[in-house]
């Protein structure tokens, strides 16, 4: 099951405001033994909303959708969605008692709007202000709030996909190979990714301090420590000193 991010906003890609999505994304999936398959950035155009939405539906990702579910007219990803699966936006009956929870007598149509979902969604609880986000199959829209977002990405994971979390941890383990250039290391990754085709293998040339290659494996704990002992045997064979790299984080 992929995992995966969309963040829309112009005021990230004008650079007004600098994206902290998707790095807390990345732990909050870490820390469950999950990662990030793929992430993208979408300025505030329905368009290009609908049109990324209308093929994420159709792949089967479990996507996080970070941005535009509140009630200026800049914010248009609920109704986006709507287009995208074909069907209406309706005030969700759960959002509605949370709205009117939270607002009382000050309540207005306009924020009802804020609650007004695709036909199908269910409510994704915001324990900052009860303004909920929703949910349509695998797709999961919160605000682009940080401290709204979060939370209810968490509850998203723990409540959703928690039988995902036994699947095998996620491990990472890498070399700093030096003397050697890139094309020199291919065969030898080829090698390893024949015996380990679930992992991902990956080299990082380093400039500096001084220029060596991070040469690693990433992927299912299990197999990691074997595939690491194929990199290091073969960079040995190669002739090439190696050193174990940091520990990530």
């Amino acid at each position: 099951m992929n995992f995966a991010a969309i963040i829309i906003g112009d005021e990230i890609l004008s650079g007004k405001r600098q994206d902290k999505h998707m790095p807390k994304l990345i732990e909050l999936l870490g820390s469950r033994g999950l990662q990030l398959a793929w992430s993208q950035y979408l300025g505030d155009d329905p368009e290009l909303i609908t049109s990324t939405l209308t093929r994420t539906f159709a792949s089967g990702d479990v996507v996080f959708s970070f941005g535009g579910i509140g009630a200026t007219p800049d914010d248009r990803t609920r109704e986006c969605a709507a287009r995208a699966a074909g069907v209406a936006l309706e005030l969700h009956p759960d959002a509605e008692t949370e709205i009117r929870a939270r607002f009382g007598a000050e309540i207005t149509p306009q924020r009802l709007m804020m609650g007004e979902f695709p036909v199908g969604s269910k409510i994704i609880p915001n324990p900052y202000n009860r303004i909920p986000g929703f949910s349509l199959g695998d797709h999961h829209f919160v605000p682009g709030f940080p401290q709204m977002a979060w939370p209810m990405i968490e509850w998203v994971l723990d409540t959703r996909y928690r039988e995902c979390f036994a699947r095998g941890s996620i491990a990472e383990r890498s070399i700093i190979v030096r003397g050697a250039g890139e094309s020199q290391l291919i065969d030898l990754m080829n090698q390893c990714l024949a015996s380990y085709p679930r992992l991902k293998v990956f080299s990082l040339p380093r400039m500096e301090p001084q220029r060596h290659i991070e040469l690693g494996v990433r992927g299912d704990a299990a197999e990691v420590p074997a595939a690491i002992r194929v990199l290091q045997a073969g960079v040995d064979t190669l002739g090439f000193e190696w050193s174990d790299a940091p520990a990530a984080g």
